[in-house]
């Protein structure tokens, strides 16, 4: 079955939000004299201490990657069109399969508007170009 990390998150957020409502209502029973405004700041302690409580298991379950490999295995030695000038090491825009992307001149050489460029790497969602040949 695929996973949805996105989803999974989401349902994470609502345990968490599920346990910190739980908590006020054990309070609220407890001490049933306590305010809406005071069960509502209750509840916002809950949620930061439930959050930074389950902070690791979250961590293990959703690591944090530098970039998504598969973008960079996809746009590495496609040819796009400067939309914007660059000199060498400038950052600019370039159009790419049909959508605009950032990109950061990795030549010696500078980049005119509308000249071709080449992906060189990928690097988050900037592409180092290079003017074509």
């Amino acid at each position: 079955m695929h996973r949805n990390p996105t989803r999974d998150f989401i349902v994470g957020l609502f345990v968490l939000a599920g346990i910190a409502a739980i908590a006020v209502g054990l309070v609220a029973t407890i001490a049933p004299g306590l305010s809406p405004a005071g069960q509502w700041a209750l509840f916002a302690v809950f949620a930061v201490v439930s959050t930074v409580f389950f902070r690791q298991l979250v961590r293990k379950r959703f690591p944090s990657r530098a970039s998504d490999s598969r973008v960079d295995d996809t746009l590495v030695g496609d040819a796009g069109r400067a939309l914007e000038a660059m000199a060498s090491g400038a950052l600019g825009r370039v159009e790419l399969r049909g959508s605009t992307w950032s990109a950061r001149n990795a030549g010696a050489a500078s980049i005119e508007v509308g000249e071709r460029v080449r992906v060189e790497r990928v690097e988050g969602l900037t592409l180092h170009v290079q003017r074509e040949s």
